[in-house]
């Protein structure tokens, strides 16, 4: 059965988005979303070199995803007022360096989707020597704050989610 469906959740996703982008469940929609759930999954199966992610506690995810959506759209704020009404002088634009504990590459995938979304922040690179996440920060004044805010609001919650 894990041989024909690697990843049963993803293939139920697929199946559902299907019918509902369709507005139907007719045999013949029903049978293409079947199709598409199967064949899909593992078409994309050699783009995922580390198998398809566990996710160990599902609230922690929602609850992270709940936090990064209230911290990007107060970026959103705040990046709109700097370009809008701050001089350029008095911008702070400096790279941050914040060790990581995490491991794992589905962790550091999301928290690298999450650092990108967040306007004004932008992941450079994880500096191998270190295991640092090298950051950039449109307006910096307190890089403490950085590093504080990714390890205990982000980092930890991933570990909990996927693991170290």
């Amino acid at each position: 059965m894990k041989r024909l469906l690697p990843s049963p959740l993803l293939s139920l996703v697929l199946l559902l988005t299907w019918l509902l982008l369709n507005q139907s469940v007719e045999p013949a929609q029903l049978l293409l979303g079947a199709l598409l759930a199967v064949v899909a999954p593992l078409l994309s199966r050699p783009l995922q070199p580390h198998g398809y992610a566990r996710i160990r506690r599902p609230l922690a995810l929602l609850r992270l995803l709940s936090q990064a959506s209230v911290e990007v759209l107060r970026s959103c704020f705040n990046v709109t007022r700097i370009i809008l009404f701050a001089r350029s002088e008095g911008l702070n634009s400096q790279f941050v360096r914040i060790p990581l504990d995490m491991k794992s590459p589905h962790g550091l995938a999301m928290l690298a989707a999450i650092i990108n979304l967040t306007p004004g922040t932008v992941w450079v690179e994880i500096l191998p020597e270190s295991n640092e996440l090298a950051l950039h920060v449109f307006d910096l004044h307190d890089a403490q704050w950085w590093v504080d805010t990714v390890k205990r609001q982000y980092e930890q919650p991933l570990i909990e989610i996927f693991g170290g």
